[in-house]
């Protein structure tokens, strides 16, 4: 019988109802795993699903029986893909699920950050409201969208629904590929122009070497507008040290990260020394984690290992 083990449950939300292959299996789940309990976990296991504890190339090469890994993610970096390929192992992921959770957690956050509702909240809890004596007051500059120049780094699915609401709400919208990309069409703009010229700057693209660290400093000085930094991508495109230097230094005007380059975070990522500010913003990395996305992810996930199992596997990476 096929043996499935699920090495990291919790990272799907537990609203979400796990369906199970429709072909005679043995099922083994484990709430959470270490990299170093992988191959005793995984013996005997003929397929693995597995969102992010690493499997690489010396633990792939004690599991003999493994014939196929389901990723419920898009990325695929915590795996290593060419062990997996020479081994003849399948490697599937999930796509296409996050299309709504994702633009609307970034609006979400450029929605707080340009009106000033983090730090508007806090003054309301501290008493501030109630000590002013009148019936509203000033101690955050609040801006509209409409007429706003919303730059979207990555043009997938991702940047498109972000386009979408951005061009809802009256704004401007601008599509660059990663920093160093050009000749890409008319419906590009140079990236180095969506630097300087945009109010809010969201990122949507994958991490991968051309990628890492493609917003430091020399881009933060491109940045005339000041403007926002919306980061629900992936940890690493943003040098974190820098950011806080823009910050600082007034280079932009407020930050809203989804993702970090550690996670969860280090007792030493710079970001974690500026949270009580009002216009920085830091989430556990669940802007795909809506209920609809992650049952969408779920039922994805048992279709791959269902089509493995038929002879016809899909969403093959690598």
């Amino acid at each position: 019988m096929t043996r499935i083990v699920f090495l990291d449950r919790s990272t799907i939300g537990p609203a979400v109802t796990l369906n199970r292959p429709s072909f005679d299996h043995e099922w083994v789940e484990y709430d959470r795993t270490s990299p170093d309990q992988v191959v005793e976990r995984l013996q005997g296991a003929d397929i693995a699903i597995c969102n992010k504890v690493p499997i690489r190339g010396d633990a792939i090469a004690q599991l003999p029986d493994l014939k196929m890994i389901a990723i419920p993610a898009t990325g695929y970096d915590a795996f290593d893909i060419a062990a997996c390929k020479e081994r003849g192992i399948i490697v599937s992921n999930v796509r296409g699920y996050a299309v709504n959770t994702v633009p609307e957690h970034a609006f979400a956050l450029i929605l707080a950050l340009r009106r000033g509702i983090v730090g508007y909240r806090q003054d309301v809890i501290d008493g501030k409201w109630q000590e002013s004596k009148q019936f509203c007051f000033f101690t955050h500059p609040i801006s509209d969208l409409s007429g706003a120049t919303l730059g979207i780094i990555g043009e997938g699915a991702l940047g498109q629904g972000v386009a979408k609401l951005g061009q809802a709400f009256g704004m401007k919208t601008l599509f660059a590929a990663h920093k160093g990309v050009s000749g890409l069409g008319p419906l590009y703009t140079p990236f180095d122009e969506v630097m300087e010229t945009s109010d809010i700057i969201t990122l949507h693209s994958p991490l991968m070497p051309a990628t890492r660290n493609m917003i430091a400093m020399p881009e933060f000085r491109q940045m005339k507008r000041k403007p926002l930094l919306i980061n629900c991508a992936r940890g690493g495109l943003v040098d974190e040290a820098d950011l806080v230097t823009a910050l600082d230094e007034g280079l932009i005007s407020g930050a809203g990260f989804d993702c970090l380059t550690s996670e969860p975070p280090e007792d030493d990522n710079p970001l974690l020394k500026v949270l009580d500010r009002p216009n920085v913003i830091v989430t556990p990395h669940v802007a795909w984690a809506s209920d609809e996305a992650m049952q969408t992810l779920w039922d994805q996930v048992v279709s791959h290992v269902n089509n493995y199992n038929a002879g016809t596997p899909s969403n093959v990476v690598g």
